[in-house]
């Protein structure tokens, strides 16, 4: 611990020392002290003010002829003040420690209030250290880094942008012309870096990203450019962001023009540094960056302004006799407008008696800055400051949380030697052609928003933003050699000359899609075959040719599935897909004797026999007690029960019924046998006169707990789905690749060498199926798959253009017919195949008539109830009919039933005829005094009515 403290001690001394001896070497330099006062009228009170900045470049050249000029402008307006500015100027150059000494000395010796600049950001970070333990402000009007915010420095003030308030504008030229990936180039100072996390936010919100950096060094030679350049020739990425100073970036596009990268396939967009407006740039530079696109702060035009650049320019070239004039930039307004702001505010701020520091009670040490006295007008100056607003040069100055706000940015494009405006950015407004144009925001920029531009390469087509990174090379595209189903992909060699030949529905739509491109995609095919031409792997292995970036895609059959898209990107289908199971059919059933059962089922067969059977017996229950025609022995009552109920299917009965209940069962019922023989009649007729086609297998799992052999195409993933998905036992699975080969193994069957059912994609079956009319069929659920697709490398941006083009051509239905009937129409016509009926049930079902015997037995069960009922009301006995003591309810109902069963005691059929005669008579004798006794009660009561009784005897 103790050689750590006196490590850090000496470091802390090396520092101290290099500052001394800058301080003692700005002590010899001589102390501008510039106090614009008319000499009629003395200034009262000295505001001392440091100035910090690099006098010797064309930017502090311009700034220091500005701050003249402001300070003259101000007091020869106000020369009533009782205040006057007196700039104390340091020039540390572009040293941060020199910056941080100079500020020092201007601090301890000329004790000011103040401090303007530094030019650099990284300057600024230090001196604001200083400014915060002095309590002086320091006001900068370059240092525009977002690493250095006023909120979290209180005695920094910058009068300037910040750099990422551009970052929504250049996201939305980004958006407007569709790009989704951009390459960054920046230099590798604080000025460079501090951009860089807010344009990766900014780009994400608008679905783009930066897919490349590169990071140039703050001190490049030109070795060190060329290199980059290099780098950036070989990436996809044609759309380049260029963030650095005009210093740096000058040199880069010179160098990026004669490395031939201003060509029409580039885009490039700069940021605000290195807009002529904001930071001059040589004429050969600009020439360089013909078509380049840019942002910079909107400045609202003053008719004063022009005034001023007159004035400004005779006095650039006194004070600068050999330079050329150069062009006055933002920085020397901002530079200008801070100049009468910090007038204001002094004035506003100035009390004599606070005038001086206010010195600590320690003597100056070498290594403790402990000494720095404190201003005491330094907090109000500030606050003035923070406070002022008014009409500058550059707009409205204000700055609210302690920095400029812009109104809005330019658009522009380089053409020529000038930089045309065309377009505008605002927060609110989003891109527009013109600034004052009244529009919504809009979630979406539109390349319409902006007037047309040149691009490099002096066209007008905007770049697509991307090309394959092997330049001058075609798009190397794999594609498959196929042993069957050719009329998707198909290679022939000349026998002659050896080239390859290539046609098919894929290859075709291929080739449509690349014409709906709006732009040209160089190509040649590459066949996946090995040295005797024969295919050289399976179609996973030719789609990971595609990482190991020996195709860069893949044009074939292929099909979009998970595991495939880990290490490629798809575009969408071209064609849907799925894989089904085929299996074979049975043999026309008009040869099959038995024909005549098949209209109904065996379970409706069984149905129907028991409803004839019960309706029959329902009518003889009805009838037989007052209609002799369904009376008789037991035989005989069955006999004509049965005969009764079936002759019914025919309409074939005679019998005559006399019960109204009977009617009401007999129209329902015989409603119930018309539609019943109706339907078996249709279904019979076209089960004679309509080829019916029925499949052997109907279930997946039938075929896996048999045992049977199933077919597969060979070298595609079907394999795997029926392994891992369906559990199929491997030694079950037999390859096959082309439609003869599946034709002939489904026509041999499992137990003779073939298979059950072939398992393979919607396209190739529907192919099978054409060729081979009404033997096969598609059977079982459809295991879905993304379709057919065209692979890329992974994050192509190739994918996108692709996939709308594919849109575009499947959505031509004229264009899509024409492509499917030079491969397919031929094969689609099959002379028997609209009189065959694919069916997997021919019979009528119970459920399809449980509707009419539900109403019918209803009906029937309702008839025999009510016909109970009513007996018993009419045959109840009284109570003086019943013996006195066996009066009981109980014994009143054996009685009334004893009587509704009494006929079929007395019905039956004897062995000797004597007794059949005897039995007869007696039966007539009973039922003759029977009526002579109900006949003379009913006549008492009711000569109208007929006694019930009469019925049942």
């Amino acid at each position: 611990m103790d050689e750590k403290n006196q490590e850090t001690s000496n470091m802390e001394a090396q520092i101290s020392y290099s500052i001394l001896a800058l301080i003692s070497f700005f002590g010899l330099v001589s102390t501008i002290e510039t106090t614009i006062v008319s000499r009629e009228i003395p200034a009262k009170e000295m505001i001392r003010v440091g100035l910090v900045h690099n006098m010797n470049s064309t930017h502090g050249k311009v700034a220091a002829s500005c701050i003249s000029m402001a300070l003259f402008d101000f007091y020869d307006t106000h020369a009533h003040y009782r205040t006057r500015l007196s700039l104390h100027t340091r020039d540390p150059k572009d040293d941060i420690v020199a910056a941080a000494s100079a500020v020092l000395d201007l601090m301890e010796d000329e004790e000011v209030h103040a401090i303007l600049g530094p030019q650099w950001s990284s300057q600024a970070k230090f001196v604001n250290d200083l400014g915060v333990k002095a309590q002086v402000p320091v006001i900068s009007f370059s240092a525009t880094s977002p690493f250095l915010s006023p909120r979290q420095r209180p005695y920094f003030v910058r009068t300037a942008y910040d750099d990422s308030s551009q970052v929504g504008a250049l996201a939305a030229v980004v958006q407007a012309y569709g790009w989704r990936e951009i390459t960054l180039v920046y230099e590798d100072t604080d000025y460079g870096n501090g951009l860089v996390p807010y344009l990766v936010d900014a780009f994400q919100e608008v679905d783009a990203w930066i897919s490349y950096r590169s990071v140039i060094p703050s001190s490049p030679e030109d070795i060190d450019i060329v290199k980059e350049l290099n780098k950036l020739l070989m990436i996809q990425t044609r759309v380049f962001l260029v963030h650095m100073t005009a210093v740096i970036g000058s040199r880069f596009f010179v160098l990026a023009s004669e490395a031939g990268m201003m060509s029409e396939e580039f885009a490039w967009i700069v940021t605000d540094g290195l807009s002529s407006l904001l930071d001059p740039v040589s004429s050969k530079a600009l020439y360089s960056m013909q078509g380049v696109l840019g942002v910079r702060p909107h400045v609202p035009p003053l008719e004063s302004r022009g005034d001023f650049v007159e004035r400004w320019r005779k006095l650039y070239a006194e004070r600068n006799p050999h330079d050329k004039i150069a062009d006055l930039s933002l920085f020397g307004l901002w530079a200008y407008d801070t100049i009468t702001a910090l007038a204001f505010a002094g004035e506003m701020a100035w009390e004599p008696a606070k005038s001086r520091y206010l010195k600590p009670n320690t003597s100056r040490n070498n290594l403790d800055f402990s000494s720095i006295g404190i201003s005491e007008i330094g907090p109000k100056l500030l606050d003035e400051i923070l406070s002022v607003k008014f009409q500058g040069l550059s707009g409205e100055f204000h700055l609210p949380n302690g920095e400029l706000q812009p109104i809005a940015f330019e658009i522009f494009n380089v053409v020529g030697q000038r930089e045309e405006i065309i377009g505008y950015w605002t927060s609110a407004r989003g891109l527009s052609p013109e600034l004052n144009v009244s529009t919504k925001v809009c979630n979406r920029a539109l390349a319409n928003d902006l007037k047309p531009p040149t691009w490099p390469g002096n066209t007008l087509k905007p770049p697509k933003g991307w090309v394959m990174p092997m330049l001058g090379k075609k798009l190397k595209i794999g594609v498959p050699k196929k042993d069957g189903f050719k009329e998707f992909f198909k290679i022939e060699w000349d026998p002659h000359t050896g080239a390859p030949s290539y046609s098919g529905f894929t290859h075709d739509m291929f080739l449509e899609v690349l014409e709906a491109l709006p732009f040209a995609v160089p190509h040649q095919y590459v066949p996946y075959v090995d040295e005797s031409r024969q295919r050289a792997g399976t179609c996973d292995d030719m789609l990971y040719k595609i990482k190991l970036q020996e195709f860069d895609a893949v044009v074939g059959d292929t099909t979009i599935v998970a595991n495939r898209s880990s290490y490629v990107d798809f575009t969408l289908p071209y064609s849907e897909s799925g894989v089904a199971m085929v299996v074979a059919i049975k043999d026309d059933e008009r040869r099959n004797m038995w024909i005549f059962l098949k209209p109904m089922s065996w379970n409706l067969w069984l149905t129907t026999g028991l409803a004839f059977i019960s309706t029959g017996f329902i009518v003889w229950l009805l009838e037989h007690r007052t209609n002799e025609e369904f009376r008789g022995c037991r035989s005989q009552q069955i006999g004509l029960i049965l005969w009764f109920s079936f002759s019914t299917l025919v309409f074939a009965h005679r019998e005559k019924v006399a019960n109204n209940l009977t009617r009401l069962v007999l129209t329902v019922w015989v409603f119930v046998v018309l539609i019943l023989t109706q339907s078996y009649t249709a279904n019979l007729s076209s089960l004679l006169t309509v080829q019916r086609l029925t499949p052997k297998f109907m279930d997946v799992q039938d075929l896996i707990r048999n045992g049977y052999f199933v077919g597969y195409q060979g070298g595609c993933f079907v394999r795997e789905l029926l392994v891992r998905e369906l559990n199929f036992n491997e030694s079950k699975l037999i390859p096959y690749r082309s439609a003869e080969e599946y034709h002939e193994a489904l026509s041999k069957g499992s137990e003779n060498g073939g298979v059950a059912a072939i398992f393979d994609e919607l396209p190739y079956l529907k192919v099978l199926l054409a060729k081979y009319c009404n033997k096969y069929k598609i059977v079982g659920p459809t295991y879905k798959t993304g379709g057919l697709g065209f692979a890329f490398p992974l994050r192509s941006p190739l994918v996108s253009y692709i996939s709308r083009a594919v849109l575009k051509v499947t959505q031509d239905k004229a264009k899509m017919d024409a492509i499917e009937g030079r491969y397919f129409r031929g094969q689609s016509s099959c002379p028997e195949q609209d009189a065959a009926i694919f069916s997997d049930n021919l019979s009528l079902s119970v459920y399809s008539f449980g509707g009419l015997f539900i109403i019918t037995g209803v009906v029937s069960v309702s008839s025999v109830l009510l016909y109970v009922v009513l007996f018993f009301q009419s045959n109840w006995p009284s109570s003086s009919a019943i013996r006195l003591g066996d009066r009981s309810l109980r014994s009143k109902f054996l009685e009334t039933t004893s009587n509704f069963f009494r006929e079929h005691r007395l019905l039956g059929c004897p062995w000797k005829d004597g007794s059949k005669i005897a039995l007869t008579s007696q039966f007539r004798s009973m039922e003759a005094s029977t009526n002579n006794d109900v006949g003379v009660t009913a006549r008492r009561q009711n000569k109208k009515e007929r006694p019930l009784l009469m019925m049942h005897v």
